[in-house]
């Protein structure tokens, strides 16, 4: 460190700072990971142990249940009436594992035939029961 000159009179402190060592410090730390970096990359033979193990659980399919503005309903884009709604919803909920149930409906649609649906559902024993709706513009309160 430097604290003052050779000039006479009262010293002064230097206002520079030293980068040398930082410099050195820096280069230092370079050559190490040059050095280490190709090391890093070798593999080391491991024998690991074999262990059997159960496949995950596979995922449940989906059904696609759809309301059109006039009501008329669709199961995976196949119209079906409401006993065969009835029926299928039976049969869905037997499975193993019970699929989950996506239920979209036009924005037309009444309430009451979705309310319809979902309690169809409910009585047939369908646990997952989801809304499909679509990303869009924003909703501006009634007034």
């Amino acid at each position: 460190m430097a604290f003052g000159g050779f000039e006479s009179g009262p010293s002064q402190p230097m206002a520079d700072i030293n980068t040398t060592p930082l410099v050195d410090v820096m280069l230092v730390l370079l050559i190490i990971f040059i050095v280490c970096a190709p090391l890093m990359t070798q593999a080391i033979k491991v024998d690991l142990p074999q262990a059997s193990a159960a496949p995950a659980d596979p995922k449940p399919d989906t059904v696609q249940v759809a309301l059109d503005a006039a009501g008329k309903l669709y199961w995976n884009k196949t119209e079906i009436n409401a006993d065969e709604m009835v029926a299928r919803f039976s049969g869905a909920a037997a499975q193993n594992p019970q699929p989950e149930v996506h239920l979209s409906a036009d924005k037309e649609t009444r309430y009451q035939r979705v309310a319809e649906v979902m309690a169809a559902a409910k009585e047939a024993g369908i646990v997952k029961l989801g809304f499909v709706t679509q990303p869009g513009g924003t909703h501006e309160p009634r007034r």
